[in-house]
């Protein structure tokens, strides 16, 4: 429910910041005096790879995971709606981890491709700020759902008798809208400030989507408050959530170390093994790629390794719990063997 509520509010934003930015943009800029600098109507995403024999491999390759990903987070999604046994709040979020992971991949892998199959690398100004707006809105949501995600098993395990009580269907609604609008508001400064900036005559991106550190390279502006925004916004609101992670496993392996069975403890602590994988590869390839980007002098190598946060993570997290999780692999047995009875 809380899913498609997401979905409306994410929908209903997008057109309303289609409409709202070219008027802001064309204010923004006529309020600033440059010499030598132009109005762009486009950029051009460079992509991976500039070499016209590797890029019906490319397409093939990006197609594959990103029909994947649909399929495997689509499944985790329908397995948990039909499923009366899995209606609880650990699966409630994590069909919205999964529907998170398809926007992620619907807002980036399908421009790629359709620029590969015409040949032609080109994204506008407007959808640029869009997709720059959706990767920022569905990457913080992704944080906070971890962060929310931990919580849940920290009261499931460290307050058994009372996980119903605290875990009410009204906190978790207002869990994922609060998440939801802090990304939002998150997402609609960066892309304000984006707007606020000119471009001249150099418009190619480094990149197979609009990633805003990209575009704010290529700028002919000063971008000291967009860095200062992005540091200072992005070290608060990754570093809440991390720390909310921390503290809740910190508690859980306190909680557990108590019990006095053996097979308590491998209970307890694998509820746990499938969120803690997720959390080490989302959290594991958004830093790597982070740090290591410095000393990458290749924009091509910086580009293909941007893959290894913004296309594998959401490939590879229907897998973790499906092969991890008893509950999930009994719930997809049952929803294949309908569809079965359906064809």
């Amino acid at each position: 429910m809380f899913a498609f509520s997401a979905l409306v509010l994410l929908i209903w934003t997008s057109h309303f910041f289609i409409i709202l930015s070219p008027h802001l943009s064309i204010r923004f800029i006529n309020n600033i005096e440059t010499r030598n600098q132009t109005m762009i109507s486009e950029f051009i995403l460079l992509g991976i790879s500039d070499d016209q024999e590797l890029q019906p491999l490319i397409f093939s390759l990006f197609l594959i995971m990103y029909l994947v990903t649909v399929f495997g987070n689509l499944l985790i999604i329908l397995a948990v709606s039909f499923d009366s046994n899995l209606h609880n709040p650990m699966y409630f979020f994590l069909s919205n981890l999964s529907f998170t992971d398809i926007c992620v991949s619907t807002t980036t892998i399908p421009k790629m491709l359709v620029n590969i199959q015409t040949q032609n690398h080109s994204i506008t100004y407007k959808g640029c700020i869009n997709q720059i707006f959706f990767i920022i809105v569905l990457f913080c949501f992704e944080n906070f759902i971890l962060a929310v995600m931990a919580y849940d098993r920290y009261a499931a395990i460290c307050h058994p008798l009372r996980y119903t009580v605290i875990m009410n269907s009204y906190l978790c609604g207002l869990l994922i809208l609060l998440s939801l609008f802090i990304s939002m508001m998150n997402a609609l400064i960066h892309s304000l400030m984006v707007l606020h900036l000119s471009f001249c005559t150099d418009v190619e991106i480094p990149q197979f989507f609009c990633e805003l550190t990209q575009v704010l390279n290529i700028s002919c502006s000063n971008t000291l408050t967009n860095n200062i925004l992005i540091y200072v916004l992005g070290g608060l609101l990754a570093g809440i959530p991390i720390s909310g992670i921390i503290f809740s496993y910190t508690r859980i392996v306190s909680s557990v170390l108590r019990i006095s069975t053996a097979k308590g403890k491998y209970k307890a602590f694998s509820t746990c093994g499938s969120h803690l994988s997720i959390v080490s590869l989302f959290y594991g390839t958004s830093l790597g790629v982070y740090f290591s980007s410095p000393f990458t002098s290749s924009p091509k190598k910086a580009a293909a390794a941007s893959v290894m946060y913004i296309v594998f993570p959401q490939m590879i997290n229907p897998f973790i719990y499906s092969l991890r999780n008893k509950d999930i692999k009994v719930s997809l047995k049952k929803l294949i063997g309908k569809m079965r009875c359906f064809l």
